[in-house]
C-alpha cells in the first residue's frame, strides 16, 4: 500500500506547476482551478457541481465566480426550464488561458509518467478503470 498522503502530494505538485502561470496570469489559483475544471469537464455547469466534484469550498467558488465574471472570463446563465439553476460558461476571453492551463496541466501529467513504461501505464489505466467500475457497483 502507498503512503496516505499520495494524493495530497499530487496536488501540492499540480498546485507549484501551475504557480507562474497564475503569476503570469494575475489569477488566484482557486479562480484557474474553476476556470480548468469547467473547461475540461463540460458536463458540469454549476457552482454546485464544483463545489461537490472539485471540493472547493463554496465561500471560495462563490468569490472566485464573482471575480471571473466581473473579469469577463464566465458569464452565468439562466437554465430555460429551471430559473433557480445558473450555469457557468466560459467567454472568448478565456480561450487563451485555457489554452495555457491544458499546457501546463499536460506538462505535469508527463512528468509524473517520467520513466513509466507503455505496458506499466496500460495496466494502471486499467486498474483504474476497474476501480471505478467497482465503486459504481457499489453506488448502485
Amino acid at each position: 500500500m502507498f503512503d496516505i498522503s499520495f494524493a495530497d502530494k499530487i496536488s501540492r505538485a499540480y498546485t507549484r506547476s501551475c504557480k507562474a502561470l497564475c503569476h503570469e496570469l494575475d489569477i488566484p489559483q482557486t479562480a484557474f482551478d474553476i476556470l480548468m475544471f469547467l473547461a475540461n469537464h463540460p458536463e458540469y455547469k454549476s457552482a454546485r457541481d464544483i463545489v461537490e466534484i472539485r471540493r472547493i469550498k463554496a465561500n471560495l467558488v462563490s468569490i472566485n465566480v464573482d471575480r471571473l465574471v466581473q473579469e469577463g472570463l464566465l458569464v452565468r446563465c439562466e437554465v430555460a426550464h429551471d430559473r433557480r439553476k445558473v450555469e457557468l460558461k466560459l467567454t472568448e476571453k478565456a480561450a487563451p488561458i485555457v489554452e495555457k492551463g491544458r499546457a501546463v496541466q499536460a506538462q505535469f501529467i508527463d512528468t509524473l509518467l517520467q520513466g513509466i513504461d507503455e505496458p506499466t501505464l496500460a495496466a494502471f489505466r486499467a486498474a483504474l478503470m476497474q476501480m471505478e467500475k467497482n465503486i459504481n457497483h457499489t453506488e448502485a
